[in-house]
């Protein structure tokens, strides 16, 4: 369901679930212990809507995920950064399940993500393998692109 919440307690919330993200991927702790955490600590104007469907949404699907992301990685899954791949679960799993967020929003976000805690260039990647999952699960919408 559509947001009505400003654009920047979004990209607040998707800066907080890759945070999430990484903590899961290097802990294995409880993504609801996790979510809790940052429900705590953080008192600023969050999307906490967006954020709970989402960060508890992905560990629950990463199966899924990793099967639309694995056939368009250049190299082993185990192989990419923690960054790295908490950013294209987060691409992977808004361009699966929340397609009333347009699929350039989706990869530019991912993009700026990557710009801001990613390694040197991992922006390009996450850029190149986002834009190759896009028509697969976005193909109404692709289809229509100027």
């Amino acid at each position: 369901m559509p947001s009505k919440l400003p654009l920047a307690q979004r990209r607040k919330a998707r800066q907080l679930i890759l945070q999430a993200l990484y903590q899961w991927s290097l802990t294995g702790a409880d993504p609801s212990e996790i979510s809790k955490e940052f429900h705590d600590r953080n008192n600023a104007k969050i999307d906490w809507a967006f954020f709970d469907e989402v960060f508890q949404g992905i560990p629950k699907t990463a199966d899924t995920l990793d099967g639309h992301l694995h056939p368009l990685l250049d190299r082993k899954p185990e192989a990419l950064d923690p960054i790295e791949k908490s950013l294209l679960y987060l691409g992977a799993y808004e361009l699966a399940n929340r397609i009333d967020v347009p699929y350039r929003v989706v990869i530019n976000e991912c993009v700026e993500l990557a710009k801001v805690f990613g390694a040197t260039e991992s922006h390009k990647y996450i850029n190149g393998v986002l834009d190759k999952l896009a028509p697969a699960l976005r193909t109404a919408e692709y289809g229509r692109r100027a």
